[in-house]
């Protein structure tokens, strides 16, 4: 009768999840939780970047518009170097004569490094 009660019996149901099972799951969402990290501060740091090359081309390019108002003779607009912040240097006659190139050129630092851009446009002499 003994035989028959083992042969009879519904093997147990398993259920959960073993230790070892529960810690390799904890180890890959932990690492996974990482990269997402590591990720987000990668975007911070690359919209801060752009951010600050953003403000250094409108502040060019407002600098330049400011130079293109001026008349073909003002004192801003006499060749050579200009400083300041921004400088800007202007050169006569070039690219064609009765021109004058106006190079436009912000710098600023970026965590540590020494960054630049420059802008030129060229102003004509009024007919």
């Amino acid at each position: 009768m003994r035989n028959i009660a083992a042969k009879t019996r519904k093997p147990r149901k398993e259920e959960g999840f073993s230790l070892l099972e529960v810690l390799i799951a904890i180890s890959i969402f932990s690492i996974g939780i990482l990269a997402v990290a590591t990720m987000q501060i990668s975007a911070i740091n690359g919209n801060a970047s752009a951010r600050r090359h953003t403000e250094a081309a409108t502040f060019a390019a407002d600098r330049a518009e400011r130079l293109m108002a001026l008349p073909y003779d003002h004192a801003e607009l006499a060749a050579g170097a200009h400083p300041g912040s921004p400088s800007w240097t202007v050169t006569d006659d070039t690219p064609v004569p009765n021109t004058k190139t106006v190079n436009v050129i912000v710098t600023w630092s970026d965590r540590g490094t020494q960054k630049s851009l420059s802008l030129d446009f060229i102003k004509a002499r009024d007919v």
